[in-house]
């Protein structure tokens, strides 16, 4: 399994392996019943088009939701769900299945009735309507959302056992929206206006700070994800995108755009979203979100189920910087590095989905993928991470993330180096 191996060889093989392996497969289940059966679901009409007038998933897979973790946060209003990553495919995420952050619950605000407001050092203060918005040119764009706490309870160890919930507060949706700059400059922006301040319409009244320039690069102000209207979790009916950011920064319920000359310095960004480093000081203004993968099967909540054999690995990497250019993949804890197949689409700032493929011959594996981005940066491990961060840090761990398999299939979070 060195790097040395002739990939073509390797590939060839490979696709060898997966011919025989389903040969066999046809042969052992000839006499399969749910083959040589009629099912019942062929024997009776099924529902009518009007059953379901907003779809919904299989009740086969039921178990692909969002899940908490309770005792991670004192109060579901100002709490966090996570993405099941170890049941999709791709590299976008179903609507239903982004993960949730609140600071203070869901607001459900009448669309009719929400307004947006730029004020500040501007040459005139505006008030949009959700009309008025929408009357600007719009665009669709693929972003990846990570919340800076993704990954944030490994920083001391291994705690968490499954990627859903080491790695679930990720998501990846095409946005429709505004670019800000047209908002901005319908406003009229003055010379000395260095920083904006978007606000919530929440409870908690979210506010964060984000350097003007960054405004006027790449930020849209969204009002529907995935082709339809944001959910109410995600904001509706509008909230601002800040590409490759940390996600506490897309400001939800979006009511209010302030423009100064200097960052405001709001619990958002003092006593909280700081990254705390050993010996008491800590990093400020960590926006970009670090490059970074993780291997989604197998993993703890999706075992390896088959004996021996063609084994499908597959993962997601994303970079805050760019897109992603290769990805590496170990299964013996990071002794050995083969490429893996990135597959799809290959959007800036966006989800990666990459695959490996092996036949596992049923002894025990180290998992393990290191993601490279296009500005040149390397996933990190947990080692020299913790080198330079330390371990009092909730926040941007990117590290090298390893599941160790059982010789049975089972998966389970482990630490190497």
């Amino acid at each position: 399994m060195a790097n040395s191996d002739n990939p073509t060889l390797s590939r060839r093989a490979m696709l060898g392996g997966v011919a025989g392996s389903a040969a066999l497969a046809t042969v052992a289940r000839a006499n399969d019943p749910a083959i040589t059966e009629m099912q019942e679901w062929t024997q009776y009409l099924g529902d009518g088009v009007d059953a379901a007038p907003y779809g919904v998933p299989s009740e086969y897979e039921a178990d692909a939701v969002r899940r908490d973790v309770p005792w991670l946060t004192a109060d579901p209003v100002s709490s966090v769900n996570f993405t099941p990553l170890h049941k999709l495919e791709g590299i976008i995420t179903p609507n239903g299945l982004c993960f949730e952050r609140h600071h203070g619950g869901v607001a459900q605000i009448d669309p009719a009735m929400h307004r947006l407001m730029i004020n500040g050092l501007v040459d005139k203060p505006l008030v949009f309507t959700m009309e008025d918005i929408k009357r600007f040119p719009r665009e669709n764009r693929i972003y990846f959302l990570e919340c800076a706490a993704n990954t944030g309870m490994e920083w001391r160890g291994a705690q968490l056992n499954g990627c859903q919930f080491t790695h679930g507060m990720v998501h990846c949706v095409m946005y429709t929206g505004v670019p800000l700059r047209y908002l901005l400059e319908e406003a009229g922006v003055k010379t000395n206006a260095k920083w904006i301040m978007p606000e919530g319409a929440d409870a908690s009244a979210m506010t964060r700070s984000i350097p003007l320039d960054k405004a006027l690069d790449d930020c849209l102000i969204a009002f529907a994800m995935n082709g339809e209207a944001l959910r109410p979790e995600q904001g509706y009916p509008l909230r601002i995108v800040v590409p490759g950011w940390e996600g506490n920064m897309w400001v939800k319920w979006l009511r209010r755009i302030e423009v100064g000359d200097e960052p405001w310095h709001h619990r958002e960004e003092t006593s909280k979203y700081t990254d705390l480093l050993e010996g008491g000081k800590a990093r400020r203004f960590t926006w970009e979100m670090d490059v970074k993968s993780v291997i989604t099967n197998p993993s703890p909540q999706a075992p390896i189920t088959h004996e021996k054999g063609h084994t499908v690995l597959s993962g997601l990497a994303w970079s805050g910087r760019g897109n992603i250019k290769r990805v590496d993949v170990s299964i013996d804890g990071g002794r050995n590095w083969r490429p893996a197949r990135i597959d799809g689409p290959s959007h800036d700032k966006a989800l990666h989905r990459f695959y490996h493929e092996f036949d596992w011959d049923g002894s025990p594996l180290l998992l393990q993928s290191r993601a490279v981005d296009s500005e040149g940066w390397v996933q990190p491990t947990k080692d020299a991470l913790r080198d330079v961060r330390g371990t009092e840090s909730i926040y941007h761990n990117n590290s090298i993330q390893t599941w160790h398999v059982r010789k049975g299939g089972e998966v389970e979070n482990v630490e190497v180096g």
